[in-house]
């Protein structure tokens, strides 16, 4: 099959979304479709020294088509800025596709939203080629950002809660990754129930991870970290993290000589967190630029424990990625969730870790010290975790079940 995957980021660019479609398109690559990925230019959350590569707009990359298009900035930018760059993706997008492939048919469109205005792409993709249109709903918009308060304008919410309507009318078939984003859907929005299908998000499992025996140490000299225990965040900063919430913690616990905090990444909130570490004066707590996937993978390997943040502001049951990468990584998790995230039944099926409502330090403090007091039982947690996520979100699993909505 013909098969185009439309998604704003896609590697070089390190986020959960660009990893998640990259594995995507080598999955189905692999199982012999001809796959199309549409992306951004690469311009964010890129590793040191990629900033400085020049990324052709057309290229083959392992049997993978690539087109990359030039946007507005819609990242590390604020929410005006970033919503009027939104809207103008699928008209790029659109005309970049219709000058590129002329003739070409495609017989399946996975659009990952956010943004929700990809939907229009995915549009189309089926009225025009025909194909059958597959949006990938991971945060559900424009909720999110009237949670956030990022979004509070009437007429605009109306605009965009029109939009989203829309999108889900357009779709063939639309997934969630949690039983209670489906249920979030059809209690508040107007969905077909038919349309909808819980795809968990996959990940890659690496064969024999848990075999690794000798602890590599690269990263800990580098960043003058032996013999410290590692608490561990990896993406981006930004307001739906609430990662305010670590440094609060941090600023308790700096009696606590062994204890570090480690946050690798990098967006709009990273300057603000900065700037707090200065005013508490915290030697615990060290911010790290993004590194590139295989140097990531090698990163998880020194930590301790792996963090993961919403702030209590969400409201949607969204499950972070991060926690299934930390799963296939075998290490254990400590979540700080909004209540509703489906996150905490996550890792409380799994047993491989802790979580708790991310709306008060002292009981974040509480959870910390609770994982670090019980150093005898992490490694145990992260075999529980790496179990759970071969059996359920393996990728194989995972994509039988959406190649599966190509021609139903």
């Amino acid at each position: 099959m013909n098969t185009l995957i439309v998604s704003d980021s896609y590697p070089p660019e390190i986020r959960s979304a660009s990893h998640l479609m990259q594995e995507l398109a080598e999955e189905l690559r692999n199982r012999g479709h001809r796959v199309t990925i549409a992306t951004c230019f690469p311009r964010y959350n890129l590793a040191e020294g990629a900033q400085k590569e020049n990324f052709p707009l057309l290229s083959m990359e392992d049997g993978i088509r690539v087109l990359r298009i030039k946007t507005l900035s819609h990242h590390k930018v604020n929410f005006m800025l970033r919503g009027i760059s939104q809207l103008t993706l699928p008209g790029l997008f659109n005309m970049q596709l219709r000058a590129r492939f002329k003739g070409d048919r495609f017989d399946a469109v996975i659009v990952y939203s956010p943004p929700l205005p990809l939907w229009r792409v995915g549009l189309w993709a089926k009225v025009s080629l025909g194909a059958r249109f597959i949006l990938n709903v991971q945060d559900i918009f424009p909720q999110n950002a009237i949670d956030l308060g990022a979004l509070r304008n009437p007429l605009l919410i109306h605009y965009f809660r029109n939009m989203e309507k829309r999108a889900y009318q357009a779709a063939d078939a639309i997934t969630v990754h949690s039983a209670s984003n489906r249920d979030f859907l059809l209690r508040n929005k107007v969905v077909d129930p038919a349309k909808l299908i819980i795809l968990h998000n996959w990940v890659e499992i690496e064969p024999g991870r848990l075999k690794q025996t000798a602890r590599a140490a690269r990263y800990r000299r580098m960043w003058g970290l032996e013999g410290k225990f590692i608490f561990f965040f990896g993406g981006v900063i930004g307001p739906s993290q609430g990662l305010d919430l670590v440094i609060r913690a941090a600023n308790e616990l700096k009696e606590e000589k062994e204890i570090v905090f480690l946050l690798v990444g990098d967006g709009t909130e990273k300057p603000g967190l900065e700037k707090m570490t200065r005013e508490y004066g915290l030697t615990n707590v060290f911010f790290k630029p993004f590194v590139s996937k295989s140097e990531y993978n090698d990163l998880l390997k020194e930590v301790d424990v792996g963090l993961v943040c919403l702030t209590s502001r969400n409201r949607t049951p969204v499950v972070p990625g991060k926690i299934l990468g930390y799963m296939a990584s075998g290490i254990p998790i400590l979540a700080l969730l909004n209540r509703e995230s489906d996150g905490h039944a996550v890792i409380q099926d799994a047993k491989c870790g802790y979580s708790d409502t991310s709306d008060d330090p002292a009981k974040a403090v509480k959870l910390l010290m609770k994982m670090y007091q019980e150093k005898q039982i992490l490694k145990d947690m992260g075999a529980n975790g790496y179990a759970y996520a071969s059996c359920h979100y393996a990728k194989r699993v995972c994509v039988d079940r959406l190649e599966s909505l190509f021609t139903k």
